[in-house]
């Protein structure tokens, strides 16, 4: 039985926001309260949407109004700093942004320092380290089910490492249970590799490689993380190295072994492979997990960072996937890009020079409005009817 409705206030509503907005609006122990979204059509469709009639053209307006308990920041990334210290100073208590969250480390740093400073939980969002099947395998990692842990590997880490590559990043250290001490990698771009004879390795016209040299070094110089490819390797806390491919290998996750184990997440539930059969190939297990009766209400790992985030409210538990996980994935990403720069050298974490940056793609700085993924109130309220 619900004894409680934690009061929820969506700032920013378009599609990915109307995602969390569906999650909050099903959950029997939350109601949203208010909605902030600046398009004013799109404003009125979602308050239409999801039965909410304080609605707000930003968290500023709404904050006047209305304290919640729970705010999900799902603006574009260039708007979480400023929404967040807003949320902060107005007295909410828990708050969620996603991914990336931030384009500057330095932002990053007063987000999370700022909420720590006023013991204001903050949350991630849409990450697959928020799946309970993970957080289960994290466990049985630590209880030592595998064995120790002797090594890792990063598969296809490129072409959006700040946003998408955020996702192996926070698995690997939750998969650890260690931080990243030092990054050692080389970059280039996606183009390249379609370049490269595969039978030979070699560029297919030579004439052309000063120029593809130059192609690589300006995706190492461009502000914008699009089209990178990152390999190398990451040294982390626990002693163990951790592999990076840049490509496929075929597969596109993350890998942890044991001497008997191996762990792998490939963009789905985990899978485990323990022990060998006669001719010395791994054996996949069948591995049980944790029921949860969250997980009925379906929305998969956004659901787990969710849930985790009103776990910790309630009780004080650990976050699945914390503001702090973020920052960690924002930090190693900038972190690769500059010892590629440098010329392939190992660089140590945490980074001294914090006014470094990568900007994510144009669709997650800016948002969908500005950059050709304009969502109409038609689409929104289409939307609705598929899921009534």
């Amino acid at each position: 039985m619900v004894n409680k409705k934690y009061k929820v206030a969506i700032i920013g509503c378009g599609r990915l926001g109307q995602l969390y907005a569906e999650a909050y609006s099903i959950y029997p122990d939350t109601e949203i309260v208010a909605i902030a979204e600046y398009n004013s059509e799109r404003r009125k469709a979602v308050g239409e949407r999801f039965g909410v009639k304080a609605l707000y053209k930003d968290a500023e307006d709404l904050l006047n109004d209305i304290i919640p308990d729970i705010a999900a920041i799902v603006t574009p990334t260039k708007f979480y700093k400023e929404a967040v210290i807003k949320c902060v100073e107005a007295g909410v208590k828990a708050i969620s942004t996603d991914k990336p969250i931030a384009a500057k480390l330095s932002d990053a740093d007063e987000i999370v320092s700022i909420c720590e400073s006023k013991g204001v939980i903050l949350g991630g969002g849409a990450l697959f380290r928020a799946l309970g099947k993970n957080q289960d395998i994290a466990r049985y990692i630590n209880e030592g089910v595998y064995g120790e842990v002797r090594g890792a590997a990063l598969h296809c880490w490129g072409v959006e490492i700040s946003g998408g590559g955020s996702q192996h990043i926070s698995l690997l250290r939750l998969f650890t249970n260690s931080e990243i001490e030092e990054v050692m990698s080389w970059g280039t771009h996606v183009d390249l590799v379609d370049l490269v004879d595969a039978g030979t390795m070699a560029i297919k016209d030579i004439a052309k490689r000063d120029h593809l040299y130059q192609m690589a070094n300006s995706a190492l110089n461009q502000k914008e993380d699009q089209g990178i490819i990152i390999s190398g390797y990451l040294k982390m806390s626990s002693g163990i190295q951790t592999n990076i491919f840049g490509t496929p290998t075929p597969f596109r996750g993350v890998d942890v072994w044991t001497d008997t184990s191996l762990i792998r997440w490939d963009w789905n539930d985990p899978q485990i492979y323990q022990g060998f059969d006669k001719n010395g190939k791994r054996i996949l297990k069948d591995e049980k997990f944790s029921e949860n009766n969250w997980d009925n209400f379906g929305f998969g790992y956004l659901g787990g960072a969710i849930r985790s985030l009103i776990d910790s409210l309630e009780t004080g538990a650990k976050l699945w996937i914390s503001g702090h996980d973020l920052r960690q994935a924002l930090e190693v990403a900038i972190a690769t890009i500059l010892s590629a720069k440098l010329g392939n050298v190992p660089v140590k974490l945490p980074l001294k020079d914090r006014s470094l940056s990568l900007y994510p793609r144009p669709y997650r700085w800016l948002g969908g409005d500005e950059t050709g993924r304009y969502q109409t109130a038609e689409e929104v309220t289409k939307q609705n009817s598929k899921n009534n």
